[in-house]
């Protein structure tokens, strides 16, 4: 959206101009996001802006999916309370959704390791389902490893040389591995760091729900090795209680992948990804070396 910045005066003209009756709220930005932005709205709400999406799908589809999905899910998650129309001043979608209290995982910290492998495992339990026939499938995730090779040779510019061999191996047993077989669930599609919040020590919270399809289950399962500290992956496993070797597998190599989407992510310079934030070098490296440390099971 080139030429407009988004301020809190324009987030405040915005809800002048559709939704009135919140436009005293206090309005103060929200820190990270790349696809949107966010701005708190008082105490319970949150202002979604599109930002670097090219397209208002993401934010659709949170709007068509979360209050259903919402009701069944054991942790908070945000729902859409209103809907913000592109207009003149603002030619694209926004809109006022929930605030989901503590704090990003990739500015905090998991200590109770046993009880956030359990928490993730229960919520991923409660929302990989079946998924309607209506549901939305992704065009860029969800695919078998085999089929995102392009994607991880070009995040593997980012693997440490101390870690290489491994970190192939690992993905080129996912390559190897089985393919999902059971129906189409729903599946988050982008656990990581920035999109879980924290507090007393455990997970408390999911967010950012713009990339949700139906599909493979392995692409969440990731998140065991991705977000979950050294040790927590087999108790979550064993709590969640569904996941197949292969599926085990498939799960390991994606979260190889993501890990170094994540260490890619916290360059600088003209290796990095665009958007790149320091702080994920260090938590990418850390999930990496979670990843080559073994399989749950073997």
């Amino acid at each position: 959206m080139t030429g407009i910045e988004i301020t809190a005066d324009l987030v405040r003209a915005l809800l002048r101009e559709q939704h009135p009756d919140l436009a005293g709220l206090a309005v103060s930005e929200v820190a990270g996001g790349w696809g949107n932005q966010m701005w708190r709205l008082g105490d319970e709400l949150v202002v979604r802006m599109q930002r670097m999406d090219l397209t208002p799908d993401s934010q659709l589809k949170e709007r068509r999916w979360l209050p259903v999905l919402a009701r069944r899910l054991p942790l908070p998650v945000p729902v859409p309370v209103r809907f913000g129309e592109p207009c003149e001043r603002f030619p694209k979608h926004w809109t006022v959704m929930t605030w989901i209290p503590g704090e990003p995982l990739d500015h905090g910290s998991i200590s109770r390791g046993a009880h956030a492998a359990d928490t993730l495992a229960g919520f991923l339990r409660a929302l990989h389902v079946a998924a309607p026939a209506e549901a939305p499938i992704a065009s860029d995730r969800g695919a078998h490893p085999r089929d995102c090779a392009d994607g991880f040779e070009h995040f593997f510019q980012a693997v440490p040389d101390d870690l290489a061999a491994a970190v192939r191996d690992v993905w080129d047993d996912a390559v190897a591995a089985p393919a999902w077989e059971g129906p189409p669930v729903w599946v988050h599609g982008d656990l990581h760091p920035a999109n879980v919040v924290v507090s007393d020590g455990t997970l408390s919270g999911v967010i950012d729900f713009g990339d949700l399809f139906a599909g493979d289950p392995a692409w969440d399962l990731a998140a065991a090795w991705v977000l979950l500290p050294e040790g927590a992956a087999a108790r979550f496993f064993e709590t969640y209680a569904r996941a197949d070797e292969a599926t085990i597998r498939r799960a390991r190599g994606l979260a190889a992948m993501k890990s170094l989407f994540l260490l890619l992510m916290g360059r600088n310079g003209d290796r990095g990804l665009p958007g790149g934030k320091p702080n994920w070098g260090p938590v990418g490296r850390a999930a990496l070396q979670r990843v080559v440390t073994g399989l749950p099971g073997r």
